[in-house]
């Protein structure tokens, strides 16, 4: 019989497996936890290996258990501190803001991201009111995370989901049009019932042009070529150069993955797994100090959501396999 996961384990696994488990004991034996412990623990609960600043969030996580503490978080960026990729989503939205308003795309001079708005706009092809309307929903996601997390307080701010009802990390399908959308219920209609044919780890697959805009995160380390993708979904081409990208889709293609491969084998020793011939970073080994038994629990934990991550159990990988529900093909 399978355990359900604490809430710990939520950006990595639903059902706790043996390792998991005997993690969960060495926290029941330094329970309770330490208030800066558990700060360090939440953490690595919020990481993700698809996110573009992933390697530099894994990086201080392991300054933080070698210190005991962090200063490290959400809503932790000094006010009025501009994010780094937030200029490439603003000039996404401007451009696509223009091209919504009837300017040329050959009239759009930004660079977004190494790639001329120009070029991602030519994807669309001849306007139309449909284009229009999903364009639209394009803007209103990525502002969502240029607001964030203003728009978690701010309905009005918040994005509303095309097809999905539970989220990025529940593969649960609305089976009707959102009141939101009522106006315009066979635009939504269409989108849902679009299909992009593209691979997952190499497979053919399928995915519905709604789900693609409900998962394209501006945080993504693919962001520009999951925004191309989504541009040519709307224009008519269904069969992209490259597969698209999404928090657990295709994450075998995320640019970091060898070097999260040397962390997960670093921590492995510092836990006192012997060494082996795997690479390591002493570097790291270094910085995490002298092992005690919340850092170990904690370099652990990190360890197996890293792997969990770059190799996603089954039922995740099931939702991460986003089609869509059966009743779109009717």
């Amino acid at each position: 019989m399978t355990a359900s996961c604490r809430s710990w384990w939520r950006n990595c696994a639903l059902e706790a497996d043996s390792e998991i488990l005997a993690i969960d004991r060495m926290e029941d034996h330094i329970a309770p936890l330490d208030p800066n412990v558990a700060k360090i623990r939440e953490l690595i609960s919020s990481l993700e290996l698809c996110h573009h600043k992933a390697e530099r969030w894994v990086e201080n996580i392991i300054k933080a258990i070698g210190a005991g503490e962090t200063r490290k978080g959400l809503g932790t960026r000094s006010p009025g501190r501009e994010h780094p990729a937030e200029k490439v989503w603003q000039r996404a939205c401007a451009a696509l803001s223009a091209w919504c308003a009837g300017c040329p795309s050959t009239k759009v001079d930004l660079l977004i991201g190494t790639v001329p708005a120009s070029q991602l706009l030519a994807c669309l092809g001849e306007r139309s009111p449909l284009k229009e309307w999903q364009v639209q929903r394009v803007i209103e996601k990525i502002h969502s995370a240029i607001r964030w997390p203003q728009s978690c307080d701010d309905p009005t701010a918040q994005y509303v989901w095309i097809l999905l009802s539970g989220g990025e990390y529940e593969a649960v399908y609305r089976s009707d049009c959102p009141e939101y959308y009522k106006e315009h219920e066979d635009f939504w209609l269409t989108t849902v019932r679009t299909i992009i044919h593209d691979t997952e780890n190499g497979d053919e697959a399928e995915l519905s042009l709604g789900l693609a805009i409900d998962m394209l995160m501006p945080c993504h380390w693919r962001f520009v070529e999951n925004l191309q993708i989504v541009l040519e979904a709307i224009g008519g081409r269904l069969n992209p150069e490259k597969p698209f990208a999404a928090c657990g889709r295709n994450i075998t293609l995320v640019p970091i993955r060898r070097r999260m491969e040397i962390v997960s084998n670093t921590l492995r020793v510092f836990c006192g797994d012997p060494e082996s011939k795997q690479e390591l970073d002493k570097d790291l080994l270094a910085l995490l100090g002298e092992p005690t038994e919340a850092k170990r629990w904690l370099a652990t934990s990190l360890d197996k959501t890293i792997r969990l991550q770059l190799g996603p159990p089954a039922d995740l990988r099931a939702m991460s396999a986003l089609v869509g529900p059966d009743w779109i093909r009717q």
